[in-house]
This record gives structure tokens, sequence and C-alpha cells, in this order.
């Protein structure tokens, strides 16, 4: 697998390795070569004792929970009288409007 390291030259002779996306994998080193030789075993190490998984995480739940309107949504989407009553009800709002003015 390819990871992605980020080096930061902090001086001459101090440079700072991290993988991207892996937290507390930071590593320093007196060369370019040994700060990412040394990101290198450290990514290693942490590999050969954990791994990664892929799991699925149904937001939809609890995007209705945050927004309760939301479970309405798309409820008329094959309703076919839908469109009219759209169009009765845009005429019944300028109607108001138009009383109000």
């Amino acid at each position: 697998m390819q990871y992605q390291v980020f080096i930061q030259s902090q001086s001459e002779e101090h440079f700072v390795a991290s993988v991207v996306g892996m937290p507390n994998l930071t590593v320093e080193g007196r060369t370019e070569e040994e700060a990412i030789s040394k990101v290198k075993s450290s990514l290693e190490a942490k590999l050969a004792t954990g791994k990664f998984v892929t799991i699925e995480v149904n937001s939809q739940e609890r995007s209705h929970e945050a927004k309760p309107q939301m479970k309405y949504a798309g409820i008329f989407a094959n309703d076919p009288t839908f469109d009219d009553f759209m169009e009765k009800l845009a005429v019944i709002h300028k109607e108001s409007n138009a009383v109000d003015e």
C-alpha cells in the first residue's frame, strides 16, 4: 500500500515527517531521508499491531433527528396530482399577497 507523507523542514538539520490521515504518527530526523525512513518504520510497526477496516454508518437516521421535516422529503415524488396542487397553491399565494397590498 502507499501512504502520503507530509515533510516539513524545521531547519537545515531538523525535518518532521507525518503520515497524512493518521494522527499521532509523526517523527523527526536530521535529514529528509532519515525522517522518511523513520516514519516508514513507525508506520510498519503500527500496521503490524492493527488494521484498517471499513464501516458503514447510517447517516440518514441521524440527519432525520436533526431535521424532523426531512422524513417527509420526496413523499410526493410519484404523485401525479402534485403539480396541480402546487399550481393551485401558487394561485392562492398570489391572491393572498394581492389582498395584503
